[in-house]
Order: structure tokens, then C-alpha cells, then sequence
């Protein structure tokens, strides 16, 4: 871990040299080693493990009525430019036999996020994670997310939001079944 720290700080003091700025300046002095922990924060989610978060919060239990988790906030990495990209993750599914602890939801989101992204296939491996670990009769996930590479850069359109959705089982295979996930995250 200390290695990966000391090569991003490295890295971060060439950035600070690159784009003309001095890296001994008073106010740079900390920068790299500071951007280092910030980015090993940033991408903690290549080193976590889903059975360590899950934690064996997985309970059998005679429910088949819909669980929905929403408004999780996230934050991740764009992987075309390296800047963030956040927003909200809406999370549902339909038990068969099986419930996960809630708390366990935004722990899946965050193991996610915390790589370097694009939201179509965050999107997916949140609902296919949980459609591994759950045998559910169905999972929807939504995810609406704010770009900075759209807002600071490119188009710079700031008030643009993108949406994505991974519909899995009964929330695929039924328009009564998505309607009620959608309204319950008011959409």
C-alpha cells in the first residue's frame, strides 16, 4: 500500500511540474502526498472484496414483496478523463428466499464506484451482484448521476444529468412491476 502511495504522490508532483506550476511553492508542498491518499481513496473499491462487505448479512426469510433502497449517494471516476462523476443509486429487488442486510445496498454501490467508471456498467454490476448473491425473482437499479467531464469541460452543460437503469427478471418481464420500483424512487 505504501508503494502505490509514494508512485501516485510521485506521479502528482510530475502533474504539478507538467502544467508549470512549482511544486516547492508553499501551498504544493503537501499537494502530491495529499492527491496520493485522496486517489487510493478514490479507487478503493479494485482492493474490496464483495463477501467481506456482504458479511454473511444474507437471511433467509419468506419475503417476495419488493425492497427498494434509494437515494444512495455515490461518487466515482469517469475512466475517460479521470474526473468525478456522482450522484444517486436507486436499488430494488424481489426476495426469493433470501434478504440482504440494507446496509449492505450502499456498501455494494460504494465497492463499485470506487474504481474508475463509466455509469452504464456501474449500473450493471450493482444489479448483477445482487442477482449473484440473491437468487431474486427480479432487480432494478437507476442511477442518476452528475458528469463533471460534461460540466467543466467538453459541452460544459451544467445542469445535465445522466440517467441508467439495469432491469433484471420480473422487473424486465413486467411493465406493473417496473411502474411500482419507478414510483417508489418517485420517477
Amino acid at each position: 500500500m505504501k508503494d502505490k502511495i509514494e508512485k501516485i504522490a510521485e506521479l502528482s508532483k510530475d502533474l504539478i511540474v507538467t502544467v508549470g506550476e512549482d511544486p516547492k511553492r508553499e501551498g504544493l508542498l503537501k499537494t502530491p502526498m495529499r492527491a496520493a491518499k485522496a486517489w487510493s481513496f478514490f479507487t478503493q473499491g479494485y482492493t474490496a472484496d464483495i463477501d467481506t462487505i456482504i458479511n454473511d448479512a444474507i437471511f433467509k426469510e419468506d419475503c417476495n414483496d419488493m425492497v427498494v433502497v434509494r437515494d444512495i449517494e455515490f461518487f466515482s471516476m469517469c475512466e475517460h478523463h479521470m474526473i468525478p462523476f456522482f450522484g444517486r443509486a436507486h436499488v430494488g429487488y424481489i426476495p426469493n428466499g433470501k434478504v440482504i442486510g440494507l446496509s449492505k445496498v450502499p456498501r455494494i454501490v460504494d465497492m463499485f464506484s470506487r474504481r474508475l467508471q463509466v455509469q452504464e456498467r456501474l449500473t450493471n454490476q450493482i444489479a448483477n451482484t445482487l442477482k449473484d448473491k440473491l437468487d431474486p425473482t427480479g432487480v432494478a437499479v437507476v442511477m442518476e448521476g452528475r458528469h463533471m467531464c460534461m460540466q467543466m469541460r467538453g459541452v460544459e452543460k451544467q445542469n445535465s444529468f445522466t440517467t441508467t437503469s439495469a432491469m433484471l427478471g420480473q422487473f424486465r418481464k413486467s411493465n406493473e412491476t417496473r411502474a411500482e420500483f419507478l414510483s417508489f424512487i418517485g420517477k
